[in-house]
């Protein structure tokens, strides 16, 4: 069956084009900096936001238009994969990625959940071999169900922290059998809402102890995949553990775990935290932990996760200068965690809004591909900090420098150097002549 008759398979027109269905600057055989575009990006579908959600909010039940509306439990689950793949086909989408519940239902016990993803993974892992379509991360959502209400790795009852381990477990199994790039760990109630009722060195150790007992049974089923944390503040948890890049990397070094993973950031996530995405992609990187990007935006005046399609090319271009700084994204890839809007109902707007994000991003490489080839900011920035190339500030950067060293170099140079000014606003300006350059 055919649950997207009225799309035929988007193909790259250039940005003359005025078909909406067409890719205006995403091409993926395009070579930009060594590289294809697809090679770039390894866009990948959200199965969640594309496949199961609604258009449900606070104050509205679901208006999205889809053609498994009528269905039900595995029939309805099965039908979501048909649709997934033919999406992936026609949008040119190489990778995908889910939530366990996503795909299969629940039931009513464990042993029926793993068996109903046993029987959807069958069927994903037939269209895989199909297609050519690749998983680029899984997770376990261990947060929806009410169970997780105080937790999951970070619960006050060791039986739902036994139940959370189980659906991990499961999880990477299925990671391995897909053959899943990364795995991703994204921990939506592992926090608290008040120290009164906390213990945070027993929830912190436990969550600790939950990721070392996932790296080694990955390890005992020989799972390579890379391991990721998607760091988020506040939302829906007031403390959240992983609240930014900062603090995750922080939590991980704590515990010994920094070897083995990188972080799965998302922009919408680092708005929330109070920081842009491009200074949450240069702290991981800083730190080389930048694995895998969630890509979307949020909306400046609404304060939860509204996971809107990037649109926004200014972000986009110093999201990919961060990437290609980086040498790129190795494992990970860009994953649209993105939904469309609650009034965008159709079946073709699930195209339209994966098109605009696709080409904001590929608008994006370009111009962060072009600043980094002219030096733009590299050279304004070494000349800014040439100071501690040379004399005293040479040895201060060798840790050559004391206390009593400086001081005495202060003494004897009462007039410092001039400053120089920052020039923001010309490198903002630059920075807007660039994108409209491209």
């Amino acid at each position: 069956m055919a649950y997207f008759e009225s799309v035929s398979k988007i193909s790259y027109e250039g940005n003359n084009s005025t078909n909406p269905y067409a890719f205006k600057w995403y091409n993926p055989d395009e070579v930009v900096a060594g590289k294809t575009m697809a090679e770039h990006f390894k866009f990948s579908m959200a199965y969640w936001h594309t496949l199961t959600a609604g258009g449900s909010d606070p104050f509205g039940v679901n208006t999205a238009v889809r053609a498994w509306d009528h269905l039900n439990g595995l029939d309805l689950a099965k039908a979501r994969v048909e649709a997934a793949f033919e999406l992936m086909d026609k949008l040119n989408l190489p990778y995908f990625a889910f939530h366990d519940v996503d795909i299969a239902p629940e039931g009513s016990s464990l042993k029926e959940f793993y068996a109903n993803l046993d029987t959807i993974v069958d069927l994903i892992e037939e269209q895989m071999k199909a297609t050519g379509k690749k998983l680029l991360w899984n997770t376990a959502n261990m947060f929806t169900n009410p169970r997780y209400m105080h937790g999951a790795a970070t619960t006050c009852n060791a039986d739902v922290y036994a139940h959370a381990a189980a659906q991990i477990k499961k999880g990477l199994e299925i990671g391995k059998r897909l053959g899943g790039e990364n795995y991703v760990f994204w921990g939506g109630r592992e926090g608290y809402e008040t120290l009164l009722n906390t213990d945070m060195q027993l929830e912190q150790d436990n969550l600790a102890r939950m990721f070392q007992m996932a790296i080694d049974y990955a390890r005992e089923i020989g799972f390579e995949a890379q391991f990721l944390i998607e760091p988020k503040p506040k939302e829906p948890t007031k403390h959240q553990y992983d609240f930014d890049a900062a603090t995750t990397i922080a939590f991980l070094q704590k515990y010994g775990l920094d070897k083995h993973f990188k972080l799965n950031l998302e922009a919408n996530h680092a708005t929330l935290a109070g920081h842009t995405f491009n200074h949450e992609l240069r702290v991981a990187r800083m730190n080389g932990m930048l694995g895998s990007l969630d890509a979307n935006q949020g909306d400046m005046l609404i304060g939860w996760d509204t996971d809107e399609f990037p649109v926004d090319i200014y972000d986009a271009t110093l999201t990919m200068y961060e990437v290609l700084q980086n040498g790129g994204l190795g494992k990970g890839g860009v994953n649209f965690d993105a939904k469309v809007r609650r009034a965008s109902f159709e079946p073709e707007d699930l195209f339209l809004a994966h098109i605009a994000g696709m080409d904001t991003y590929a608008k994006g490489l370009k111009v962060a591909a072009k600043l980094i080839e002219d030096r733009v900011f590299e050279d304004f920035i070494d000349k800014r900090y040439s100071s501690f190339k040379e004399g005293i500030g040479q040895e201060i950067v060798a840790g050559k420098a004391t206390l009593a060293s400086l001081a005495e170099y202060a003494l004897n140079n009462d007039t410092p150097r001039k400053n120089e000014s920052g020039r923001q606003e010309w490198l903002k300006a630059t920075l807007n002549q660039y994108i409209l350059a491209e």
